[in-house]
């Protein structure tokens, strides 16, 4: 539960200079080759850190408090000189008694560094939730904030309001108190240290400045399919998929979006793979590059599979297979989809 104590920090390293249709005063995501160091620097600090890639990490900061005689939010003012100076790279922190909190106090800067801190009183967790959507609650998806929108709680100091026997009949009984719970700012979760998970990467950088959505789609699909061939092969799974886009003034972009199930199905893959980029609108972008990295890989064995009563969808799954085979027989470019690109 959350207490008075502010003891979790929620760390985005950023990287200075605006993108395409970035509003001043915004930052992107740092560089992924960047990530290990920036990781390494918050280990510097405290040795409870779990990351959070492409891009971030959360850092208990306890034992570090008594070590360097400085409160939660010095610490974060800390971290963000040391990455500067280290690293050239700013930080957006987020403090707060709790990994739920503290999440959402990052991401209430919207990119822009800083630290912004969460008192850990009831009355200021309660204040800072109030009018947060529903949806801003990590663990809460996009159908779950349907669900209670549906029903007139659309917001997480409405849903903390709300009887529990209205949540119960909206989602169930333990999704209800799970959800009531976070609307409360209360989340049990530690921070979990370890090592950044497994992904694996493919890019493809243009001859010049790429102006056409369809070619760049095209390039897409090479890298999803790669990927997904990959995968297969070392028996891995993806469980999210992050895209970074390189421009012609070299700044990038990079957004992450987990999969609705694990899965190394070049398909799946591609169509969440057009959805990040056609989220980001770039209609006039002059991009220099494309990578697509698949994250959170895991034993693709161990992966349910959810049964399907689309025939269409076995047979896609079949010819998947045999173009593998024939790949490892012939060579990488015996099979594959029609309209990719010659080379990634």
């Amino acid at each position: 539960m959350s207490g008075t104590a502010t003891d979790v920090l929620c760390v985005r390293f950023l990287s200075s200079g605006p993108f395409p249709g970035q509003f001043s005063g915004q930052s992107r995501g740092a560089e992924p080759e960047h990530y290990p160091a920036l990781l390494r620097l918050l280990h510097d600090v405290t040795p409870v850190v779990q990351p959070l890639p492409p891009d971030g990490a959360l850092a208990d900061v306890r034992g570090a408090r008594r070590y360097f005689g400085l409160d939660a939010v010095r610490l974060a003012r800390l971290i963000r000189v040391r990455a500067l100076a280290l690293h050239g790279t700013d930080c957006a922190i987020g403090v707060a008694a709790n990994p739920l909190l503290a999440r959402m106090a990052a991401a209430h800067r919207h990119g822009r560094p800083g630290v912004t801190a969460v008192p850990g009183t009831p009355a200021a967790i309660a204040a800072f939730l109030a009018d947060k959507p529903a949806e801003a609650l990590h663990g809460v998806g996009p159908a779950t904030a349907r669900t209670l929108r549906s029903f007139g709680l659309g917001t997480a100091g409405r849903i903390a309001a709300a009887p529990p026997a209205t949540l119960q009949r909206a989602l169930g009984a333990a999704q209800g108190r799970r959800v009531r719970d976070l609307a409360r700012g209360i989340d049990p979760t530690p921070v979990v240290p370890g090592a950044p998970p497994r992904s694996v990467s493919a890019e493809h950088r243009f001859g010049h400045d790429e102006l056409d959505p369809d070619t760049r789609r095209r390039a897409l699909l090479t890298l999803a399919d790669d990927l997904g061939y990959r995968l297969r092969g070392e028996g891995q799974a993806a469980r999210a998929l992050t895209l970074t886009v390189r421009y012609a003034d070299r700044s990038a972009t990079t957004r992450t979006r987990a999969l609705p199930e694990p899965t190394a199905h070049t398909p799946a893959l591609v169509r969440l793979a057009y959805a990040l980029h056609d989220a980001l609108a770039l209609q006039r972008a002059r991009v220099r590059a494309l990578s697509l990295r698949a994250e959170d890989l895991t034993d693709a064995g161990s992966v349910p599979r959810q049964l399907s009563l689309d025939p269409a969808e076995d047979r896609r799954r079949r010819a998947e297979a045999a173009a593998d085979r024939a790949r490892r027989r012939f060579g990488r470019g015996a099979a594959g989809p029609a309209g990719q690109l010659d080379a990634a």
